[in-house]
């Protein structure tokens, strides 16, 4: 065999050696929570900000909500991109129960569609999501416990003080092998999640504002990962904006205004690829009927600010909310 055509197999054979090496080397990248919009409880006024207007006696809420995250899980090393998760949907039913300055409510989120593109980036192999309602009826991930208390000041005042607490309870795997192949949904660390905040609202005539400050107990750590957990993060948000009342009586207001939140993992505060802000305009309907039962029906949207994973390209989530007694 001539010397040149020699050469070129032995590049051929080095070559393939190099890709198989790589192949090889590639480790699998588990699943995790991919999801950072954490609503606020029913009957709590912003989509994500808490109004902390409870009030009277025993009185109790149910709320129904569905949104849409479009690249929810943008995954690069710098070089390569990827969108593991490119279209995310669910569907939630919330309860609360409420007795003057208390809360206690739980909710149970039902994913509807998952999808997006698998690959390689980083030395991981990366295994999109791909389910929709059809495949997945029944689907109930990470059912959330929360309380929520209001220390200082009355429901309608200039400035309320309280503390809230919630705990995600997992149902299902972070991912599994199934007919010899990986298959991750994203909806789920495998953990127990606990977010302790302290929480801040007031209504300054007819402005009104909210925010939080909070830590996020998240045992996942997968820093190594690309774009994936890395561990306890501080949690933060704000919003605000004008009420307007929409008939004689004063009984159905709107409220329109920015909400802005995020998180950033504790190891490297506020760092590059630790840190994801998220922003949504949210409207809302109040009306109050001559039962005093109260309904707001609630619209956020909005995306990410800072491209840390679950702070989607754009985001839209609708709630309706049922009042009976204290809101």
């Amino acid at each position: 065999m001539p010397s040149s055509r020699k050469e070129l197999l032995g590049l051929a054979l080095a070559i393939a050696g190099t890709w198989a090496t790589r192949a090889s080397a590639q480790q699998q990248a588990q699943g995790f929570a991919v999801e950072r919009f954490y609503p606020s409880a029913p009957g709590g006024g912003w989509m994500v900000m808490d109004d902390l207007g409870m009030r009277g006696g025993l009185g109790g809420a149910v709320a129904v909500s569905s949104g849409y995250a479009h690249d929810p899980l943008r995954v690069t090393d710098g070089a390569q991109h990827l969108n593991v998760v490119a279209d995310q949907a669910s569907f939630a039913v919330a309860l609360a129960v409420t007795y003057d300055r208390l809360r206690l409510y739980f909710d149970m989120d039902s994913p509807i569609v998952g999808k997006g593109d698998s690959g390689a980036v980083g030395g991981y192999r990366f295994t999109a999501p791909s389910f929709d309602i059809s495949t997945r009826p029944d689907n109930i991930v990470d059912w959330r416990i929360g309380f929520d208390a209001r220390l200082l000041g009355g429901p309608k005042g200039p400035f309320r003080l309280g503390v809230g607490a919630q705990l995600y309870v997992p149902s299902g795997d972070r991912g599994d092998v199934t007919n010899g192949a990986y298959q991750s949904d994203y909806l789920t660390d495998g953990t127990y999640r606990e977010m302790l905040r302290v929480l801040a609202a007031g209504s300054v005539g007819r402005f009104d504002y909210a925010g939080n400050v909070g830590f996020h107990v998240r045992p996942l750590d997968d820093s190594r990962t690309p774009g994936s957990p890395q561990g306890s993060e501080l949690l933060f948000g704000v919003a605000g904006g004008p009420r307007f009342p929409v008939d004689a009586t004063g009984e159905t207001v709107v409220i329109v205004g920015p909400e802005i939140y995020g998180e950033s993992a504790l190891k490297s505060l506020f760092g590059k690829t630790s840190t994801g802000v998220e922003g949504l305009l949210t409207g809302r309907v109040e009306g109050t009927g001559d039962d005093g039962r109260q309904t707001q029906v609630k619209l956020g949207v909005g995306g990410g600010l800072h491209p840390y994973f679950g702070a989607p390209e754009w985001r839209f989530v609708l709630a309706i909310t049922l009042c009976s007694g204290a809101p």
